[in-house]
């Protein structure tokens, strides 16, 4: 009961923390709020006071909830489907393929060299080469939810917009075999054998696992959303598919020991709104009706993940400064790499400067990713762990704002009605 309190208290916080930012002026997302929220009621600030109720007093209270967190994460990903619809791919699929490709890699190879050379530079006690390695693959990754929400706050549209989503979206399945190969190198540094097989299987049967599943389920809810007459049980039946993809997707079957068939959550669901909207006749009507259903699902997700960062990092003078050249390197990475391969793509201006910065949140899947480096022992993983959390709380305060500027400088985001009032007004008084 508490934790559903505490829950709808941090959703309150944030959604007047949005209007605290409007009468103050404050041109940022509402997704920065709903973070900010977040933070407020977690187990550092209010949640420090143990107030049942009255914000997370620990991590492992906001634990309990976790599954909203998944819940959400599918319908963004379900969300994002949306953008891979054929009609679409024509005009933009190529650009999107190799920019994410390019960006994707860049950042893991220069996030790789600068912390293997950080490595030299402080000495394999304080940061020992397997980190490196294992942090220079999750650099690879970008988090969806962040952009989605500041692309619909705004409802920005362009030819940035257009290639951000599936590039954003394609980011997970790059990033899946990027950390698979360089984990299973760091593992060998560490003192392992590497396992050629798992390294290159287990990610291979994880993404074509994954894209099979959505696919299915795709297929199967188009074929049964047909029994329906009316648009209000279509979106019953597909909110009820995307719940249970979101199950399926935690199946895991062993094969061998070293060889395992899983499933990302984000591919699946992805897979499921790629396979709706370009086999559904009904898909537009019902992604504009789940727009509106999930639009207080995601608000909920972003301030729980506000509650989520942990602070204690700061802490660690030594995991702030690695911390630091990773989110800088990263950035760089990513903002090169997708002007490099825009360039060789032949994308308009605005493309080519603006489309790195709307890269650069990162969150979930890096998270994700997380969990699985433990596997380097007590230490290193707790190092790799501290560094991302890190950076995921400054990606996660600052990007949404990020890519708002980048796509506002790109022309896509309109300036509000009020601005336009507002500068009207400034024009007026200065011919005045």
């Amino acid at each position: 009961m508490y934790s559903l309190l505490a829950t709808a208290i941090a959703l309150f916080t944030g959604l007047m923390m949005t209007r605290l930012f409007k009468k103050l002026h404050i041109q940022l997302p509402d997704v920065t709020a709903y973070l900010i929220a977040g933070v407020c009621v977690g187990p550092f600030l209010i949640g420090a006071l143990h107030i049942p109720g009255f914000g997370f007093s620990s991590l492992s209270e906001i634990n309990q909830i976790s599954f909203l967190s998944n819940v959400a994460l599918g319908f963004i990903a379900f969300d994002i489907g949306n953008e891979f619809r054929l009609s679409h791919l024509k005009e933009t699929g190529r650009a999107a393929t190799v920019i994410g490709i390019f960006q994707s890699v860049m950042a893991a190879v220069l996030v790789d060299a600068a912390l293997i050379i950080l490595h030299f530079v402080l000495g394999p006690e304080i940061l020992p080469l397997p980190v490196a390695i294992t942090l220079g693959a999750i650099a690879s990754a970008t988090a969806p939810a962040a952009t989605l929400m500041v692309v619909r706050q705004y409802k920005a549209k362009g030819p940035v917009t257009d290639l951000l989503l599936p590039i954003v979206a394609l980011d997970d399945a790059v990033g899946l075999v990027l950390f698979a190969v360089s984990f299973g190198i760091a593992q060998a540094i560490d003192g392992g054998a590497i396992n050629v097989a798992g390294i290159i299987l287990n990610p291979m049967i994880e993404i074509v696992a994954s894209l099979i599943l959505g696919t299915l389920m795709g297929l199967l809810l188009t074929r049964l959303e047909k029994l329906f007459y009316s648009n209000t049980n279509r979106l019953n039946m597909t909110i009820a598919f995307v719940l249970m993809t979101i199950a399926l997707s935690s199946l895991e079957f062993q094969i061998t020991e070293s060889i395992r068939i899983d499933f990302s959550a984000l591919l699946v669901c992805m897979m499921l709104g790629t396979t709706f909207c370009n086999f559904s006749e009904f898909s537009d009507d019902i992604m504009k009706r789940s727009e509106r259903w999930t639009s207080p699902l995601y608000a909920v997700f972003f301030v729980i993940s506000g509650a989520q960062l942990d602070l204690s990092v700061f802490r660690y003078p030594l995991i702030v400064l690695i911390g630091f050249v990773y989110i800088l390197i990263r950035c760089l990475g990513k903002y090169l790499g997708a002007r490099i391969s825009s360039t060789l793509m032949h994308c308009e201006t605005n493309v080519r400067k603006y489309l790195g910065i709307t890269l650069f949140p990162q969150a979930g899947v890096a998270l994700g990713m997380v969990i699985t480096a433990q596997a380097l022992g007590t230490e290193m993983g707790s190092m790799v762990r501290n560094i991302i959390l890190f950076s995921v709380l400054v990606y996660e305060l600052i990007g949404p704002m990020l890519t708002k500027i980048a796509l506002t400088h790109a022309g896509e985001i309109q300036p509000a009605k009020s601005d336009l009032q507002n500068r009207a007004r400034f024009a007026n008084s200065q011919k005045a």
